[in-house]
């Protein structure tokens, strides 16, 4: 199967750079997997298309400003601000860093994304803030100009020094530099658990109003935590499918979401997944799980999740996807084409096009049923 196959054509002009006042004002287009009909919904109509009986899950993962904007060793001190798309980027010894997972806690050790990736070394030091608040030293490179990098121990709390000088580490798509309302806008209503570098996005179209109006109709909601990371988003380098590696993504089922799912399966009933990330870390804990047969059970606690689903893979859980509109030949993309068709897909996301909807992070949504 070839990467090319899942690719689409979509004008710049369709990539929402912007989210929505009301979240849930967003576009929903409506497939429904037996017949490939379309539907053109709003989202608002989203809690009505629910099944009284269904299991509503959700990533409560919380974004947190992981871009940081620094200097080398060696370079000028002097403010640093987010770069310029249009400018000369990097010069005097700016670096931009993304992180992307936590190794450990004590040394406080991380993976990133480096720019400019060529010309960062191992046992580079790093400055980030405009005092120099943060510095840490290049450990060890990876495959694909990823860097292991740990912070010297800082004076305040590690977390709340990013706050102060992170960024919000809006995808490249979006052409602009974040402001202030990209950390509410970014970030989902029932976002807890921290540890995200990109917003499951399917989320982000729910208001408080939105979720009370599921709980009224008697819908029950669960949460678990997959933090996003370079599975989610990294760039498909090869040419066949089958050949791509998914990175581990740190996840948690806790025990009540478990019973949840455990019970909705055993009931026959449907569990609607809110966004691939949520798809990914059901699925992977139901191929942990010791249960034989055709009875599917998902399996509680903790873990790296690093299940690649494309075409041909067989859904034991999820039975509905809440899902954005995805990059052409994205992992993403091929997830979704796993659930329907790959020529449901593309022609639904042939029809969001000729509408006009708005793609990506902060565009609109597609309801797979």
């Amino acid at each position: 199967m070839l990467v090319s196959d899942f690719d689409y054509e979509l004008p710049e002009s369709l990539i929402a750079q912007e989210s929505l006042q009301d979240r849930s004002s967003s576009r929903m287009l409506h497939l429904i997997r037996s017949s490939g009909e379309l539907r053109d919904r709003m989202f608002r109509e989203f809690p009505d298309l629910l099944r009284a009986d269904d299991l509503l899950v959700v990533n409560n993962t919380r974004v947190f400003p992981a871009r940081l904007y620094g200097r080398r060793s060696g370079s000028r001190s002097q403010p640093l601000s987010p770069r310029n798309p249009a400018s000369r980027d990097f010069l005097h010894g700016r670096v931009e860093v993304l992180l992307t997972r936590q190794v450990s806690e004590t040394p406080n050790e991380w993976e990133c994304l480096v720019r400019p990736g060529r010309k960062i070394g191992t046992g580079e030091r790093l400055f980030f803030g405009d005092g120099d608040q943060l510095h840490a030293e290049v450990m060890a490179r990876g495959s694909f100009g990823e860097r292991r990098i740990r912070f010297a121990p800082a004076a305040q709390d590690f977390f709340q020094q990013l706050q102060e000088i992170g960024h919000v580490p809006l995808p490249p798509y979006i052409s602009r530099q974040d402001r202030a309302s990209d950390q509410q806008h970014y970030q989902t209503v029932y976002a807890r658990e921290r540890g995200s570098v990109a917003a499951p996005t399917a989320g982000l179209h729910f208001t408080p109003e939105i979720l009370e109006r599921i709980r009224g109709r008697g819908i029950d909601v669960a949460e678990l935590t997959l933090h996003v990371g370079l599975g989610t988003f990294q760039p498909v380098r090869v040419k066949k499918v089958e050949e791509h590696r998914m990175h581990g993504e740190s996840y948690s089922i806790p025990p009540e979401t478990a019973s949840k799912v455990n019970r909705a399966l055993a009931q026959g009933r449907r569990i609607v997944a809110v966004g691939t990330t949520t798809v990914r870390t059901l699925e992977f804990a139901a191929q942990r799980s010791d249960a034989t047969g055709e009875r599917a059970q998902i399996i509680r606690g903790s873990g790296e999740a690093n299940l690649f689903i494309y075409p041909g893979f067989r859904y034991r859980v999820v039975g509905a996807l809440l899902t954005n509109f995805h990059l052409p030949q994205s992992t993403l993309l091929m997830l979704v084409s796993a659930f329907a068709s790959r020529d449901q897909v593309l022609s639904a996301y042939r029809h969001a096009v000729a509408e006009k909807y708005r793609f990506y992070s902060y565009g609109d949504c597609m309801f797979v049923e």
